[in-house]
């Protein structure tokens, strides 16, 4: 077990007799169907219905045919009699194999849905309460403009909100079942058997296959958890950033009890984060191998059977832990505003060069000459840990020239940076009561 994930519900989908339970679901639909249609006779539906399976007999039939398919219709027929002869009939073991499949993967679906639509609601949370919380913005790692936190987490919000509408849509790829035969020329059984087995089970009939459902269905919805896995390592990866000790701008919860390191007492790591960073790279490792699953030899051969018992169970299992964990981290994020402020301050100004340039710009100097003139002025700032740009800004010949001390002063104004925050929460449905950005930070 990943630590002590206690959500045993994902996990349960893709257990050996949850697969088997799922197979004679599927055995016993497509029964109604030729039933229905006149392949066999419908006291075989009540048999079948009543028919059951041992996990351990079907392990041990299989250890002589080496074939599971054949192995668990042998135990289900062993107490059928006669009329076991018209289990499975018409059908080849990729009918059940593939449509089985498809539901076990729509349970998973419906799962990893919730699990999602609880971090976007985390997210949002989140973004709401620091919609005005000011910071530091970054790029290439070095101080840019102000921002707020609020900012950054609706960020988030949106991304993830694609990533549920991906989801979405990949879900619906995979939900489809086929009974079209050995290698999908329904020879042995109409259409229209397809057609209300995959009714009864909840699925759509696959408009075309061959002896199996197509590969990119499933390299869909595996690459689609892929870049939900990518998400969840990019917001994992900027609470680390931020957690740096250099920073201290936010921190995952550290409970009581809790450990940081067997050597350093003083450590407050942050590991779920690491954990989600790391285990995201599974999921693209399992991307690419439910991309070389798509081709395969003519109608089918099984290189990607063997591949698909691994990568889908994990793949959903990893992503069902990693959303909880983030939303675990997301909801108890401790904010640390007294630092966002102070590392705001650490550049002395400097995020506020380009108002700065375009004051100047818009008194009639070139960008050229205007951005030689902030460059230098804040040169001196980064040569002087005791400057900061806006005094330089007040003692400089050229700037004082064309800019008074109160233009000055509304250069170096954080309201300015923050006052179409609530448009951009707006656009994204992220709707609060307007408020003034106040602030006691001073430039």
């Amino acid at each position: 077990m990943i630590d002590r994930y206690t959500r045993r519900d994902m996990g349960a989908i893709w257990t050996e007799e949850s697969k088997l339970k799922h197979w004679l679901a599927v055995e016993i639909a497509a029964a109604e169907a030729l039933a229905k249609y006149g392949y066999i006779p419908k006291s075989v539906v009540t048999k079948i219905k009543r028919a059951d399976f041992d996990v351990k007999r079907v392990q041990e039939i299989e250890e002589t045919v080496k074939h599971d398919v054949i192995a668990f219709l042998t135990n289900i027929s062993e107490n059928m009699g006669e009329d076991s002869r018209f289990v499975h009939y018409g059908l080849t073991s990729s009918d059940v194999l593939d449509t089985a499949l498809a539901l076990q993967m729509k349970e998973a679906g419906i799962l990893l849905k919730k699990g999602l639509k609880e971090l976007i609601q985390a997210l949002a949370e989140k973004a709401k309460e620091h919609q005005y919380t000011l910071m530091v913005g970054r790029s290439h790692g070095v101080h840019a403009e102000p921002t707020t936190f609020g900012l950054k987490m609706a960020l988030f919000y949106a991304e993830f909100g694609r990533n549920a509408e991906r989801f979405d849509r990949a879900l619906d790829q995979i939900a489809y079942g086929k009974i079209s035969g050995a290698v999908g020329t329904f020879a042995n059984v109409d259409p229209k058997v397809e057609e209300y087995t995959c009714e009864l089970l909840g699925l759509k009939p696959e408009p075309i296959s061959t002896q199996i459902i197509q590969r990119d269905r499933h390299a869909e919805f595996i690459t689609t958890l892929a870049l939900i896995g990518s998400s969840l390592e990019k917001l994992a990866t900027e609470f680390r950033h931020l957690q740096k000790t250099e920073t201290q701008e936010v921190q995952e919860e550290f409970s009581q009890g809790q450990k940081g390191s067997s050597a350093m007492p003083h450590k407050r790591n942050p590991i779920t984060c690491e954990k989600v960073a790391g285990l995201s790279r599974v999921l693209r490792g399992n991307a690419v191998a439910a991309l070389e699953n798509i081709t395969l030899w003519h109608e089918r051969d099984i290189t990607h059977s063997s591949v698909e018992r691994v990568i889908i169970p994990d793949s959903t299992i990893l992503v069902d832990y990693m959303l909880y964990q983030m939303i675990k981290v997301v909801k108890n994020l401790v904010v640390n505003k007294e630092n966002m402020e102070k590392n705001l301050k650490l550049s002395r100004g400097m995020v506020f060069s380009q108002g700065l340039l375009l004051n100047l710009i818009s008194k009639g100097l070139t960008r050229e000459k205007a951005y030689e003139v902030v460059q230098k002025a804040a040169a001196q700032v980064w040569a002087d840990d005791h400057a900061d740009l806006k005094s330089i800004a007040l003692k400089d010949k050229e700037i004082r020239r064309l800019l008074n001390q109160k233009e000055i002063e509304a250069v170096f104004d954080y309201a300015y940076h923050t006052k179409n925050v609530d448009k951009i929460f707006t656009r994204l449905g992220l709707t609060k009561k307007r408020q003034a950005v106040k602030t006691k930070i001073t430039s």
